[in-house]
């Protein structure tokens, strides 16, 4: 720090963790590890942080900044994203301030201005910008109380998400060696996790990792069946009005898509790197600052969503990889009320990812990661066990069955497909070896149930002694068979056309030394019904208030949206729906009771607190 002594900076805050906590944030205690993170970055050490999404990561490093002098820096990938995060900071009181490209000259230089002379709390960053020469001098120049690194597995080589600018980060490490530095992210596999604590120099850093359980989310995925229909009764039963995010692989599935929801009633709207920037930030906008969008998307969207009511997120193709799935999935209940992962896959997109691998550019070593984390998707998929213990045991946690999941609800029933997988694996041998010929899994099937075709004809497939064998079993019956074959590697998709082969692995099976039993598939369309309404208690955050509680809660939500339309910002920034329900349920009658209801800070309940209690006792007066 070159001239420390000659600058402005802000005065020591002598506030306690725990009071900033309180008064600047509004909540009672810190949750899980938080108090200790806190701690130990407060102090000046460095940390890792693997925590789910809602379970409160940016407090480990807000409050640490609010406790120590000068400014935190928080480096964030999305800057998109940062304005309604330092908005949420500035309704806390907060003083907090972004540097993007979205900013005039004229602005940079009065948050530059503003960091100098030691009036910021908080400085959010891109870090394509934070690694520019004249960004580091500037900083140099100015006290630093910590970096947090957000989303800190980009700088992963390996992992799902990767940024090149991530990479620059290291630098960190050696111009400012005396400021604590706090990565944070809310998934990374084992391997990932050793990966960007090397690439960003945190080998002395404490390592914390949270559960990544998220019991609030209800994980359900069904066999595809005209996919978008699907979609449309879950969302028509379960989440109606509620706002949420569906994912798809390719721009024009989502363009498909958002236009079919629309055509249903739902306020729909795309998002892929195929639209402008400007349609990209304008239908994020309206996402994050309207009630009940549905985005639809590639996984462009989403990292870093402060958004904590989304309701649900649907996929309508199948992830690459398990890490990608849960952090798309837990973009949805950030505010920890019950919300619902839901996805329908089918064995075209098991073929289509395959191909993708296939011609994907990058090492062998590369392919072969690419392939292991699909293999690990399909047995998420295809698990007859509880899906969230597959998700935690893939992050290398342990985890009882959950009982909100749908093969909890509706335990899935088996059957020894032995012999029907036998006869499949012989259709491929040969049709390969007796006509040289290799065929994707719809052939191999109209063979099996004696389909005559074009096809069949011009190659002669009804002499075959295979022809015909399986026709006792429907179609829908032998895909779910490949599909899970696959998943188990006992067959595998090779090629540009994703024809089968049987690998050496099958070869028990073949001579009969095993016997496998698959999982019966079932349409799911309805909530995993079998005895539980948990899923739908999530369609909004008021479905378990009744009478006059729903009707102030409405109250409260009508005069929110205007309050954050007036603001020009996101409704969550004014009060979260968890923390409007905890209103509609304490029935604050003066400022003091109001202030105990979680989420209302000091600076809220100034702005706001007049106005809540008047809506309160109207309620009460009616």
């Amino acid at each position: 720090m070159s001239d420390s002594d000659t600058r402005t900076s802000r005065s020591a805050n002598t506030r306690s963790a725990q009071e900033i906590l309180e008064g600047v944030f509004g909540f009672d205690a810190f949750r899980g590890d938080q108090a200790e993170i806190v701690e130990h970055v407060s102090a000046g050490g460095d940390a890792v942080v693997l925590m789910p999404t809602g379970g409160g990561k940016s407090l480990c490093y807000q409050v640490p900044a609010l406790v120590r002098d000068g400014t935190g820096v928080v480096i964030s990938p999305l800057i998109a994203l940062m304005e309604d995060q330092v908005a949420a900071l500035r309704a806390n009181g907060v003083q907090a301030a972004f540097l993007n490209s979205t900013l005039s000259w004229e602005d940079v230089q009065q948050v530059e201005a503003a960091l100098l002379a030691g009036e910021l709390d908080l400085l959010y960053l891109a870090p394509e910008r934070l690694v520019q020469e004249r960004t580091l001098a500037m900083l140099e120049r100015t006290r630093i109380s910590l970096f947090a690194i957000d989303e800190a597995h980009c700088v992963s080589q390996w992992g799902h998400d990767f940024r090149t600018d991530y990479l620059g980060l290291a630098v960190l490490a050696d111009r400012f060696p005396g400021i604590p530095r706090i990565a944070l992210t809310a998934t990374a596999t084992q391997a990932t996790h050793a990966e960007l604590t090397e690439r960003l120099r945190l080998g002395e850093a404490r390592h914390f990792v949270a559960s990544f359980d998220r019991p609030n989310i209800q994980y359900r995925i069904e066999p595809k069946s005209r996919a978008r229909n699907q979609l449309l009764r879950f969302l028509r039963t379960e989440h109606a009005g509620d706002a949420g995010i569906v994912y798809c692989l390719s721009r024009r599935s989502v363009e498909q898509t958002a236009e079919f929801l629309r055509g249903e009633g739902f306020a729909a709207l795309p998002y892929h790197a195929g639209l402008s920037e400007v349609e990209r930030a304008e239908n994020q906008r309206r996402f994050l600052r309207e009630e009940g969008i549905v985005m639809v998307a590639t996984i462009a969207f989403g990292m870093g969503t402060d958004k904590p009511d989304v309701r649900f997120v649907a996929h309508l193709d199948l992830p690459k990889s398990v890490e990608g799935y849960y952090q798309e999935t837990g973009r949805a209940g950030r505010d920890g009320l019950p919300s619902t992962a839901w996805m329908a896959y089918g064995l075209g997109d098991v073929v289509q990812l395959g191909r993708m691998i296939d011609q994907s550019e990058g090492s062998g070593a590369h392919r072969r990661r690419q392939r292991e984390h699909l293999e690990a998707m399909l047995a998420l998929c295809e698990t007859v066990d509880c899906r969230r213990v597959q998700i935690l045991r893939y992050f290398g946690q342990d985890a009882e069955a959950c009982g909100n999941c749908d093969t909890c609800l509706q335990p899935p029933r088996t059957w020894d497909a032995t012999v029907p997988v036998q006869k499949l694996m012989s259709a491929v041998i040969r049709l390969d070896r007796q006509r040289g010929e290799r065929y994707g899994a719809g052939q191999i099937i109209d063979v099996l149930r004696g389909r005559v075709s074009d096809r069949s004809t011009a190659s002669r497939h009804e002499e075959l002694s295979v022809w015909g064998i399986g026709a006792d079993l429907t179609p829908a019956v032998w895909r779910s068979i490949v599909r899970q074959l696959l998943a188990r590697g006992l067959l595998q998709a090779v090629g540009d056309y994703g024809v089968l082969v049987v690998p050496e692995a099958a070869g028990p099976v073949l001579r009969g030394e095993e016997t496998v039993l698959l999982r019966e598939d079932v349409q799911r369309t309805r909530t995993a019904q079998a005895g539980t309404s948990s899923a739908r208690r999530g369609s909004t955050a008021a479905t378990e208030l009744t009478g006059a509680d729903a009707q102030l809660f409405e109250s409260l939500r009508t005069w929110r949206t205007a309050q954050a339309s007036e603001q020009g910002v996101p409704p969550y920034v004014v009060f979260s729906d968890a923390t409007l329900t905890g209103i509609v349920r304490a029935r604050p009658t003066d400022r003091a009771s109001l202030s105990e209801v979680s989420g209302v800070g000091a600076a809220k309940l100034e702005r706001y607190g007049a106005a809540v209690l008047a809506l309160v006792a109207e309620a009460a007066g009616n």
